[in-house]
């Protein structure tokens, strides 16, 4: 096929609502009809995409059979530079790396310029900025001459540092940014085809021109005898006057069509000189009419009050176009859901099209329900792929010591341990789970690895390779990258491979694996470019680098129900699309913040707007929403908020709404009605299952199962909440040990008791250390062996300062009426005549001269009123009555002559026990009578029969299914046998 020549240069397009490939290959065979078969094979087709070329290629399989002509990508454009004898591209990390080391001084010395952690996002943002100066054309003079007189001093600085960068990147000999080779090979394209223009057709398609580069290639291309562009997605709806009115970046850039506006306006054309490629019908030319009007630069109400009352046939234009305004993102995953799973039903192919990837995700999961598998092109992010999140695991033990969650979830990651051996190390897994979660240490050591091994069969070497591979991994300082990359490696190996000496694991198997070990080795190629850096920031750039990548698996089992991002919805073509999460900051992406240059700066310099990806989106908006059938879906509010529906969509919204003499506002109803029908479905389909809310239990088992011994601790419980007590001894229930241990009340109290205790030891053996000092000094001797949280200790030894004065005080007065004579004293009695035990500690028990006892309770928090014993708090009521019946056999049937509570809280507080009242003959008769009561089969556990305050929560209320009830309902017993 050949061209026929022509003085202006070659421009063609396929409108909106035509599938661009198909058209491209129909346009191709139609020119090559009537000329020999090798015609068409010399024909040189540049595509700008690999998915392009793909689908090109899979159009020309579907026959009839003919010679392809020759498919290239833009990017195939560096074959040419190598044979042109240009030096090789430099490696893109090579360059973020060497930035890096420059930001990283600029931090240092400007800390208030960003946060440390950011380092590597700016070096990634400055080398886009450099790629992007490459590729328009911008040189660093241009930067240097912006005047910034009148702006903030931050931008003088990014000003001064961009030149001083520019200067430190250009010091590479023997090799060219990928960006400036790019363009170097353009220009000298251009100039060879000057003297010697290709006589072949060379035809470039589906590009807008959005970068400068490639927008210099497609108007030299236009321009030869036998070149061509073809555009895709080009309103041929729009009036003239409006194309005339393009002509201002700053106001037009975000208009969908004013990349052609610009191309054209080079190449010094019109818009009516811009020629079809062929003759394809739209699915809807109402629908492109109402759309090209909605999407009028602004201002647009003008254009819609003169142009919208001759628009016709509205019915029509929306007929195949559904609105679903759901009330949250569920709703409208949910909604999507069920319409994929229709087209999967009526064998249409369907396609998601959106930039939320949290909507995907939700889609995703939705469909999951019904076993569909969607195709999506973009594929998992890596670093969300089981060897990106090892990795970055691993990356976190060279940071901060080894904590009880960040061992589990090593251990518990199916690439840990995948060589031999796997399932006795999931079972000693949650054998030393179970270990951490009760006894600690909150932070694993080799003595608690060799400790868990103790008495337990385990694999040979399991505990050696938990000491080798995950003991005393922090580093401090800092070291050369490639001291960090082999550290990393050879670390996950390790693990990967596991204790038996395993050939290999699983880490670099499969596509995810095979991708992540492409991104560590080309960190090892260039990491003599990244100089030394700490382990915080190898982890921060282990993960910037493995944000960046993906990973897809093309096998899908409904190959027709598809997910795409916006590029991949320019070159295929679907029976539905659903523009999903129609919502401003997803339609169009909010624009990424530039910390180098303004947008006022970026105008100057000649650079790219923010406005030309708002452009890009709103041409990909354009083409979308010319397909056979449309849903338009957003969600009313987000997790967090009310949202904003897209520009575009509120355009058409707003317009069909003021054209009421076309039928508009019904159009617009018929739309949302549809919608709604499927958000209904969509309630449905959600709506949970009417169940009748669980009664206040309040079981009665067998007395034979009831428990038979009971601590001191546990009476007041038992008073206030008896299904405790029957989850725990008939159940035999125990709450789960939380995982990630912290400096709570519990740590407190048992680490506090210690210290006094020890203390008192102390001062009873020698008086004279009856001070502050020793008693602080003694404090902090206790925190530093016990409480490795040094927050936790700096609290905890304060508050003590702040009591130890009057606690010394208090102590002198207690030791001169009796002696201290026991430290955590363990005690039982009988219940007679019931078959029952009474267990219980005492803190602490003092004997004075006549041999009286006088019983100590450490409270860390507030200790119980009077009256508070009285009812309910009647542990150490109950502890001196079990003294005087002998319980604690050192001190035999004692007398006892004093009981209280020291509470170790500023300020000190001593709250007697009312022993008057509260005689301990009586407390032990009221005892007696409420262990009997249980011992009556009539009698239940009730669920928080008395508790002290509604909110308080315990550890079985989930198990009563508290929450279905409450505490106005009676309890309703049940017989269990």
């Amino acid at each position: 096929m050949r061209f026929e020549p022509q003085d202006t240069p070659r421009l063609f397009a396929v409108p909106c609502g035509v599938d661009f490939p198909r058209a491209l290959v129909d346009g191709l065979v139609a020119r090559s009809e009537n000329t020999s078969p090798e015609e068409l094979a010399k024909v040189e087709l540049i595509v700008n995409t690999s998915r392009m070329a793909r689908r090109v290629r899979d159009l020309f399989d579907q026959g009839p059979a003919l010679l392809l002509p020759r498919i290239s990508l833009l990017s195939d454009l560096d074959m040419r530079a190598t044979l042109r004898g240009l030096p090789p591209a430099l490696p893109p990390l090579r360059r973020r790396l060497e930035l890096s080391q420059l930001i990283a001084k600029l931090l240092e010395a400007q800390p208030d310029l960003a946060a440390r952690s950011s380092l590597y996002d700016l070096s990634d943002s400055l080398a886009a900025l450099f790629d992007e100066m490459q590729g328009e054309g911008v040189s660093p003079e241009t930067i240097r001459s912006l005047d910034v007189s009148d702006m903030s001093g931050h931008w003088a600085r990014a000003q001064q540092f961009i030149a001083i960068a520019d200067e430190f990147a250009e010091t590479h000999e023997h090799a060219m940014d990928a960006q400036a080779r790019q363009r170097q090979v353009v220009l000298d394209l251009i100039e060879e085809w000057q003297d010697s223009p290709p006589q072949h057709p060379v035809i470039l398609a589906g590009s807008t021109g959005s970068r400068g580069t490639t927008l210099m290639l497609m108007e030299a291309i236009a321009r030869l005898p036998q070149g061509a562009v073809i555009l895709p997605g080009f309103d041929d709806q729009q009036p003239g006057h409006v194309w005339e009115h393009l002509d201002d970046p700053l106001m037009s850039e975000d208009h969908p069509q004013y990349r052609f506006f610009k191309i054209m306006r080079d190449l010094d054309m019109t818009p009516d000189q811009v020629r079809p490629w062929v003759d394809a019908i739209p699915a809807s030319m109402a629908r492109n009419r109402l759309v090209s009007l909605a999407l009028r630069p602004a201002p647009v109400t003008d254009a819609w009050m003169r142009e919208g009352p001759e628009l016709r046939d509205i019915d029509q234009a929306t007929a195949d176009v559904s609105l679903v305004e759901a009330p949250n993102p569920r709703a409208e995953a949910l909604a999507i859901a069920l319409r994929l799973r229709k087209a999967a039903e009526d064998g249409q192919t369907a396609a998601l099209i959106t930039p939320d990837r949290m909507l995907t995700r939700q889609v995703a999961a939705a469909l999951d329900r019904w076993d569909i598998l969607p195709d999506d092109s973009a594929g998992q992010p890596l670093q969300l792929s089981p060897p990106g999140r090892f990795l970055r695991h691993i990356a976190e033990l060279f940071c901060k010591p080894l904590a009880c969650d960040t061992l589990l979830t090593l251990l518990k990651h199916p690439l840990c341990h995948d060589g031999a051996g796997r399932g006795d190390h999931l079972r000693h897994t949650r054998e030393l789970e179970l270990r951490l979660r009760r006894y600690g240490p909150p932070f694993p050591d080799p003595d608690s690895f060799a400790a868990f091994e103790i008495g337990r069969e385990l694999m040979p070497g399991w505990t050696a390779w938990l000491t080798q591979c995950f003991a005393d991994k922090p580093i401090s300082g800092t070291q050369p990258l490639s001291q960090w990359v082999d550290a990393l490696r050879n670390l996950a190996e390790a693990i990967s491979r596991g204790s038996q000496n395993a050939a290999d694991g699983g880490l670099w198997d499969k596509k995810a694996g095979r991708k992540a070990l492409e991104i560590v080795n080309n960190l090892q190629a260039e990491a003599g470019y990244g100089g030394e850096i700490t382990a915080r920031d190898f982890a921060d750039l282990l993960r910037a680098l493995l944000s960046q990548g993906e990973v897809r698996d093309r096998d899908a089992p409904y190959g027709s129900i598809l997910i795409w991002g916006t590029l991949e919805a320019r070159v295929q073509g679907a029976d539905l699309v659903i523009l999903g999460g129609l919502n401003e900051g997803s339609w169009p992406e909010a624009a990424t913040p530039d910390p180098w240059l303004n947008r006022q700066l970026r105008h100057q310099a000649g650079l790219l707007l923010p406005e030309r990806r708002i452009g890009l989106s709103a041409h990909d908006f354009q083409q979308a929403v010319a397909a056979p059938e449309v849903w338009l879906t957003r969600s009313e509010r987000s997790d967090e908020a009310d949202t904003v529906p897209s520009r575009w969509l509120n355009r058409m919204t707003n317009l069909l709404s003021g054209l009421p003499g076309q039928g508009g506002p019904a159009a617009l109803a018929d739309m949302r009605a549809r919608g709604q029908e499927w958000l209904g479905w969509a309630e449905v389909l959600e709506a949970p299952t009417s169940l009748s809310p669980a009664k206040r239990p309040a079981p009665r088992p067998p007395v034979a199962a009831r428990p038979r011994r009971l601590t001191i601790t546990e009476i007041p419980r038992l008073i206030r909440d008896p299904y405790a007590i029957y989850a725990k001894h008939v159940l035999k229930l125990r709450p789960l040990d939380p995982l990630v241990q912290e400096p709570d009340a519990l740590l407190r109290g048992i680490v506090l008791h210690k210290i006094l205790e020890d203390f008192i030891k102390a001062s009873v053996t020698d008086p004279k250390r009856l001070t502050v000092p020793d008693f602080l000094t003694t404090a902090t001797a206790h925190l530093e062996a016990k409480v490795p949280w040094p927050v936790a200790r700096s609290l905890w030894l304060a508050r003590l300062e702040r009591i130890a004065e009057d606690f010394i005080t208090g102590e002198q007065q207690r030791q001169a009426i009796a002696q201290p004579s026991g430290f955590e004293v363990s005690g039982a009695v009988r219940v007679a005549p019931l078959d029952f035990e009474i267990a219980g500690t005492a803190d602490r028990i003092d004997v004075d001269e006549r041999g009286g006892l006088h019983l100590f309770d450490y409270k860390t928090g507030d200790p119980p009123t009077e009256s508070q014993q009285k009812t309910f708090e009647k542990q150490l009521l109950i502890e001196a009555a079990m003294a005087e019946r002998g319980a604690f056999e050192r001190y035999g049937e004692g007398r006892v002559e004093r009981a209280l509570f020291l509470g170790l809280k500023n300020p000190l507080k001593e709250v007697a026990a009312p022993l008057l009242d509260e005689p301990p003959s009586k407390v032990w008769e009221e005892l007696t009578k409420l262990i009997s009561a249980y011992f009556e089969p009539d009698q239940g556990y009730s669920s928080r029969r008395m508790v002290f305050q509604d909110t308080q929560t315990g550890d079985y209320d989930h198990l009563a299914r508290y929450g279905e009830w409450d505490r106005s309902d009676p309890p309703v017993s049940e017989i269990l046998t």
